[in-house]
């Protein structure tokens, strides 16, 4: 119980992080909705809207990582994975854990910290555009950045090593969920007969459950 309280701090953490971040895109929005008004109706062009909106989204990214770790969401080739058993699975990713994650965003941090703070000695400023704006800040995002997603990389370990011993993933800290558009549309469609409506929802159902095996916790083997 101890062990699913600290992964589901850790997994609150970054959903704390991701959720924060995301509200760079109303800030990205506004900025490129500005210079598209500057540019067009007052013929005021600014030259560092580019590189505002470069960091914006930069940043936005890099915050995202450790959040969409968290919620299993990152791309992967589920076609194999998603047949093994949990133990097999966990196996799996523990050995790639430990041989490449655990040590690429170790160097990730490692090497971004020296990055942030050479920008930060002389005061840094984009190049891309003249007078461009200062880059330091943006910099320093990917050393945090990397320590977010070395955190919750961390907390995935221990799940694999957990599921190894139980044959069963912990459970991960829920969030919002996208929902089967075409399912919804279907299920409320008066143009398909119950049969083959009920057939194709129950259908998706149980994709999505194979789908969610891992990060939802329990061996879907039995």
């Amino acid at each position: 119980m101890e062990t699913q309280k600290v992964l589901h701090t850790i997994d609150g953490i970054s959903t704390w992080v991701g959720k924060l971040a995301a509200w760079l895109i109303i800030a990205l929005m506004l900025v490129v909705c500005a210079e598209v008004f500057k540019r067009y109706i007052m013929n005021m062009p600014t030259a560092w809207i580019f590189d505002l909106t470069n960091m914006l989204y930069g940043s936005l990214f890099m915050l995202g990582g450790a959040y969409t770790l968290a919620q299993n969401a990152h791309v992967r080739g589920d076609f194999l994975y998603s047949s093994m058993r949990p133990r097999t699975q966990a196996a799996l990713d523990l050995v790639l854990y430990i041989v490449f994650f655990l040590p690429g965003i170790a160097a990730l941090v490692y090497a971004g910290y020296f990055y942030a703070a050479d920008s930060w000695r002389i005061a840094e400023h984009s190049n891309v555009t003249a007078d461009g704006p200062p880059v330091y800040h943006f910099k320093t995002v990917i050393p945090i950045a990397g320590a977010l997603v070395m955190l919750q990389g961390l907390a995935e370990v221990v799940r694999a090593a957990v599921c190894l011993k139980t044959g069963e993933w912990p459970s991960r800290l829920k969030d919002v969920a996208e929902m089967d558009v075409v399912g919804e549309q279907l299920e409320h469609s008066e143009y398909v007969d119950d049969a083959e409506r009920k057939a194709v929802i129950e259908k998706a159902a149980a994709i999505d459950e194979i789908a969610r095996q891992r990060g939802m916790g329990g061996d879907l083997s039995k």
